[in-house]
């Protein structure tokens, strides 16, 4: 089937919009169009054995077996229903339509009927009923031909993205909140699996694909069918969490079809209520949304991080609350298959990301332990840069991670960073925010230079080689030194140190503050260029006003505070003989792991500042990926000569139009 035709299904689906227009609010639409579609899609895959299971359900209703386990025989899915109505005989008796299709619906395997019932359809039923809608809406689905040998499994689910993406624009989801295009995942799963090509190729080989944020189940039929378009003999096994209920439905309703098991599809929030808790997995995939904070769940995560620290699924850290992504990323490290003695067993990953993970978080942040984390346990093979306005509802630019527990001898302690922002074609018409999409030729491309990355990076004669990058595990890690300068004041009396004298509360805690404003007076306008001359001519002028010097350190650093002045010329203030640091002069510096700080501080440093530095005690660790840094090329400004005589053209153009003008 091409794109028109899936195009032209989901437009007769959609046209149901124009009926519910009124009635419903736009952004309400896809709780009707949506599981109506499910439930025409199961209807049509359940009809050539509809007798068969009625038959079978006459047969053995009533005795004391496992009805279900025959009536899935009989219906050759994992799902049945014995009821004798079908959407086109429920349309033709417009008069109990409600109370028909609510019948239909609980005749339904109850796996079937949780599907529908997480649309809340029901509910919609009634709705639509109490509207004088159903009966139409009925109608207009009972004559969608949606057959399997019409519409296969793999070009329903165009379908399927195509009605959950016009559903997401009309609700206004966030940017976030988005569906993977096809060609997307395509070159996602190539990345994930292009290094089993070999082993996925054994006869009756068994793998277990992973995603713990589903959605509709893309990526999920994605790796199925390459897997098996490998090796047709190949048991593909998915496995996936979701939280949208309609996306679960969709998702699940999908495995039914393909005669995968509905049961491997949870429902839920995969951080603090994990559907998969203890399995692991080969492979491991998944597009979470971008940029959206895990507040929700922020006490269940929090707990287990407190309690189980490395033993649980986040004990390398706890990134910003505003940003879920990298916990995405350590709930799927958890899921992980363990690498064997004999170098067997070990895990794929891929997910996809904005920029934020290659670099938010400064040094020791949460964000940055959890980079540190990964990269030390050399666990990230590589990161690919794609293009961006690649996604429905969201422009921004994204990125490919891939990571394994079972990196080739070549790639140990390695990490590839692949530039492919230049590989797009413009679509002709956007679809939301996309406009541009990926072309086979386009990922078999990015797929090859994944492959022999390290021979491109190698050969600086490649023609790719200024795209392909690799760089040592190390080389993302830094040290965060703290330089330090040392504070220097000279002392003096003003009338304003007279104010911050009495608005002074350690000051007016250890003395009379008027009585002590009043010795200080005499000294307005005078300076020391030492604190021990200071100290002598304010006790002297102290005893004179009658005033007692107070004995403890507050009194003394407080009075510090009003009559020192920062000064280059003046005095080092020392602390048991070492130099006090100036809070106001402190600076940082990211020194790279593998640099020394030291030879670092005397050759970036102390040419400009002699005095300085480094408290070691401050000393963090960080790791970041400056991904754009790496494949940023200078563009040197154009000559001054060239923009004159730019300048100079546009003026005497302009000139010519105002003569044209006047004449």
């Amino acid at each position: 089937m091409n794109s028109s035709k899936h195009t032209e299904l989901a437009n007769h689906a959609w046209s149901v919009a124009d009926l519910l227009r009124g009635d419903y609010k736009q952004s309400d639409y896809g709780k009707v169009i949506l599981p109506f579609t499910v439930l025409r899609r199961l209807e049509c895959v359940l009809e050539p054995t509809r007798q068969q299971v009625r038959d079978t359900h006459e047969r053995f209703g009533g005795q004391d077996v496992d009805v279900a386990r025959f009536l899935r025989r009989a219906a050759g899915h994992s799902f049945y229903n014995t009821s004798r109505y079908t959407l086109k005989s429920i349309a033709g008796d417009s008069g109990q339509v409600a109370k028909h299709l609510l019948a239909y619906i609980g005749a339904f395997s109850e796996n079937a009927q949780e599907v529908l019932h997480r649309y809340e359809f029901p509910q919609q039923i009634r709705r639509l009923d109490a509207a004088n809608l159903l009966y139409q809406v009925v109608g207009r689905f009972a004559d969608l031909d949606l057959r399997p040998e019409v519409v296969s499994n793999h070009q329903m689910g165009y379908v399927f993205e195509e009605l959950i993406r016009r559903f997401a624009e009309v609700s206004n989801e966030t940017a976030g909140e988005h569906f993977t295009p096809r060609e997307v995942i395509e070159l996602m799963v190539n990345l994930l699996v292009a290094p089993d090509d070999d082993a996925l190729s054994i006869p009756g080989v068994v793998r277990t694909v992973m995603d713990p944020a589903c959605g509709t189940g893309g990526m999920l039929s994605a790796a199925e069918e390459h897997i098996t378009s490998l090796n047709k003999s190949a048991t593909v096994q998915v496995f996936g969490q979701e939280l949208n209920p309609e996306s679960w439905a969709i998702c699940r309703s999908d495995m039914m079809i393909k005669g995968q098991d509905p049961e491997n599809i949870k429902f839920g929030n995969s951080f603090s209520d994990d559907g998969h808790r203890g399995e692991r997995f080969d492979y491991l995939l998944a597009n979470p949304p971008f940029g959206v904070e895990w507040k929700k769940v922020k006490d269940e995560i929090e707990r287990e991080y407190e309690t189980l620290g490395e033993d649980g699924r986040f004990g390398a850290g706890l990134p910003r609350i505003n940003d879920g992504s990298l916990l995405f990323l350590q709930h799927m490290i958890s899921k992980m298959k363990p690498v064997t003695a004999d170098g067997k067993g070990g895990s794929r990953i891929a997910i996809v990301f904005n920029g934020s993970p290659l670099f938010t978080g400064a040094a020791d942040s949460g964000e940055s332990r959890i980079r540190r984390w990964i990269l030390e346990n050399d666990w990230l093979e590589g990161i690919v840069a794609l293009p961006d306005q690649l996604f429905y509802n969201t422009g921004i630019s994204t990125y490919f991670w891939i990571l394994t527990n079972r990196k080739s001898p070549d790639h140990a302690g390695k990490v590839v960073l692949l530039d492919a922002r230049d590989q797009f074609a413009k679509m002709r018409k956007s679809l939301g925010d996309k406009r541009k999409f990926l072309t086979a030729d386009q990922i078999a491309e990015i797929t090859r230079r994944y492959s022999e990355a390290l021979h491109i990076a190698a050969d600086p004669e490649h023609p790719q080689h200024a795209k392909v990058k690799v760089f040592a595990n190390e080389d993302f890690g830094y040290r965060r030194i703290t330089v330090e300068r040392p504070l220097k004041l000279r002392f003096e009396v003003t009338e304003e140190t007279l104010t911050q004298v009495r608005e002074s509360k350690p000051i007016a805690k250890a003395l009379d503050v008027d009585l002590f404003t009043a010795a200080l007076k005499p000294l307005v306008g005078r300076f020391w260029q030492t604190k021990r001359a200071a100290w002598d001519a304010i006790r002297s002028a102290m005893a004179e006003g009658g005033v007692l010097w107070p004995t403890g350190a507050p009194f003394q650093k407080a009075l510090r505070e009003v009559i020192g002045v920062r000064d280059p010329d003046g005095e080092v203030q020392l602390v048991k003989g070492d130099p006090e640091p100036d809070t106001e002069l402190r600076d940082y510096e990211n020194v790279p792991l593998h640099e020394d700080v030291e030879e670092y501080l005397r050759r970036e440093v102390l040419p400009h500042v002699p005095d300085a530095w480094i408290d070691h005690t401050k000393t963090k660790i960080g790791y970041e990926i400056p991904f754009t840094r790496h494949f940023y090329v200078y563009k040197p400004p154009r000559p001054l000569a060239e923009i004159d005589a730019e300048l100079k053209a546009l003026e005497a153009e302009i000139q010519s139009l105002l003569g044209k003008v006047t004449a």
